[in-house]
């Protein structure tokens, strides 16, 4: 049986590591894969080969720049990410509203002072 393509949409593309490492370093602006292949300790193929398929789902973006190639960020292939993990923003809000009202039990309690169990 062949194997499934794995880089087909953005959440496989950006499964691998290295692959959301270059779209962190891509945040600040657009580099040519020389310096992105040096700031991550990788070779230029490895570097070039992540970029690719960066490109291919559209999270990257590249234009020439006399000799170089400039790669960038292009943000809006996050976009189905995005709406995905705000599918959870429910469950976080729960979690962070039991977090709030255990913080605020808390400050209560100490406020309060030390009590001893009996209220009589």
């Amino acid at each position: 049986m062949a194997r499934a393509a794995t880089t087909s949409d953005a959440f496989n593309a950006i499964a691998e590591p290295q692959r959301r490492e270059i779209l962190v370093l891509l945040r600040g602006g657009e580099r040519p894969v020389t310096e992105l292949a040096r700031d991550l300790g990788m070779t230029q193929p490895q570097a070039s080969k992540h970029l690719r398929v960066l490109r291919e789902v559209g999270l990257v973006r590249v234009r020439g720049a006399g000799r170089q190639r400039l790669y960038g960020l292009d943000a809006r292939g996050l976009r189905p990410v995005h709406e995905w993990v705000g599918g959870f923003e429910g469950f976080w809000n729960e979690s962070f509203d039991r977090l709030d009202a255990y913080v605020q039990e808390l400050r209560r309690t100490r406020q309060e002072g030390p009590h001893d169990g009996d209220d009589r």
